[in-house]
């Protein structure tokens, strides 16, 4: 069994909008045992659809299209279905009443065209749509299935795994392929590959790794009759690798590292505050989008200018002490942020500390991460390099302060900044290894 994909629409040829639901798909059919062989894209023309799916039927026992369901004139995928069927559409009348009643019932100008999504192939059933107007589609014809998706995402989520999903399943002839994504920071891709490469040699289930930005996600996939042989037969892998890489596994499958962080800080009853500067509030933002971060993040500052920093966060703060023995940080001082920033500078392990003990004193949390740096494209009135990055994190214990130099354009150097000032924060919330 295999099966194919076809994304529909001229904005995704354009690079508008990005195609994550393909992906999406071909996750699906994995984990339902039906290998995807190709994935196709084509604009909104008819003829081009119906060449396309025809193609893709001569090759694939399931063809799954996503998109063009729509009811405007270049919403095609029905019709072009009907064609590379060699079928003919009708009206479902309980679907076009239900879509009168919908547009009715919120006030909306009823106009004919709406009607168009209550048209299916007659060889097709409708799958019903709870999120939106546009009902999926599956049609059955000289063996082949082809399923038709909604194209936004609140949509074709739902009705990919709620829908679709379990109807797959059955056409996979009862074999699973199941994955679990570990996620590893701290760690470089090739360290990693070489610590459980004796891992690696096994055919089921499989481990492979794979770079991401500033960590290593760890992909385990089984083949099996069943979910939960799947499941067995990954336990005892995993189990490998976190004893392997203790600590710097930090999660699994789609836990990001800020909510690994927030669970550690709200588990241990403790708090933190932010300072950021070259970030742009990038790691306060990412922090607040987990949910209940309330919990554990305070809050924090957007200090990008010396003005800013002088006005939000100048004050005496001893530094006295420190965690670890930094011959950048200022040991044994008390200085206020303005002759620290006119004898330093703003990107300086100097500036990054006070920025994290000001934040931590006014805000009364138990830790503080400060960002400090120049994320280019060129180098800053002081002449550091672009890339050159201060973060320091500061509690009752000390200030570190960890000086970074990243590659990559300007988006990745802030990316990079946030992502290891999270990597810094959950080593002190973690005993070592």
């Amino acid at each position: 069994m295999n099966a194919e994909i076809v994304a529909v629409g001229t904005e995704l040829l354009l690079g508008q909008i990005t195609d994550t639901h393909s992906a999406t798909m071909a996750r699906i059919l994995a984990e339902c045992g039906i290998g995807c062989r190709h994935r196709q894209t084509v604009g909104d023309n008819l003829d081009r659809i119906v060449k396309v799916l025809r193609q893709a039927l001569s090759r694939a026992d399931v063809v799954v299209c996503i998109g063009g369901l729509g009811p405007t004139a270049d919403d095609l995928t029905r019709d072009a279905i009907a064609l590379a069927l060699d079928d003919t559409l009708e009206t479902v009348p309980e679907i076009e009443e239900r879509l009168r009643r919908w547009f009715a019932s919120r006030n909306y100008t009823w106009v004919e065209s709406n009607a168009r999504q209550a048209q299916k192939p007659t060889c097709a059933e409708i799958i019903p749509n709870p999120n939106g107007t546009a009902p999926g589609l599956v049609a059955r014809k000289n063996g082949k299935t082809v399923f038709a998706l909604p194209g936004p995402r609140g949509e074709f989520d739902p009705m990919a795994y709620d829908s679709v999903k379990p109807m797959l399943e059955t056409l996979g002839g009862g074999v699973v392929i199941h994955s679990r994504v570990l996620r590893i920071t701290g760690v470089g891709e090739s360290a990693v590959e070489e610590r459980i490469k004796h891992l690696m040699e096994s055919e089921n289930p499989t481990v492979a790794p794979y770079a991401q930005p500033s960590e290593v996600h760890l992909r385990l996939t089984a083949r099996s009759s069943s979910l939960s042989e799947a499941e067995a037969l990954l336990d005892p892998v995993e189990a490998a690798i976190r004893e392997e890489l203790g600590s710097a596994v930090y999660g699994l499958n789609k836990t990001t590292l800020e909510e690994a962080v927030l669970s550690l800080l709200i588990a241990r009853n403790e708090t933190v505050s932010t300072a950021e500067s070259m970030t742009g509030g990038g790691l306060g933002s990412r922090l607040t989008m987990v949910p209940g971060a309330s919990a554990a993040y305070v809050g924090g500052v957007v200090t990008y200018t010396v003005g800013a920093k002088m006005a939000l966060l100048d004050s005496k703060v001893a530094t006295s002490a420190s965690l670890t023995p930094n011959p950048l940080s200022p040991l044994g001082e008390e200085r206020g942020l303005s002759e620290i920033l006119l004898t330093n500078g703003p990107v300086s392990p100097e500036t990054a500390t006070l920025m994290a003990e000001s934040i931590r004193a006014k805000l009364g949390t138990t830790y503080a991460v400060a960002i400090t740096g120049n994320a280019g494209p060129t180098a800053d009135v002081d002449g550091k390099a672009v890339g050159l990055v201060y973060i320091a994190i500061a509690s009752v214990a000390g200030t570190s302060v960890e000086e970074c130099k990243f590659r990559g354009i300007r988006e990745d150097i802030r990316a990079r900044a946030e992502q290891t000032a999270l990597r810094l924060l959950r080593e002190r919330l973690i005993p070592n290894d």
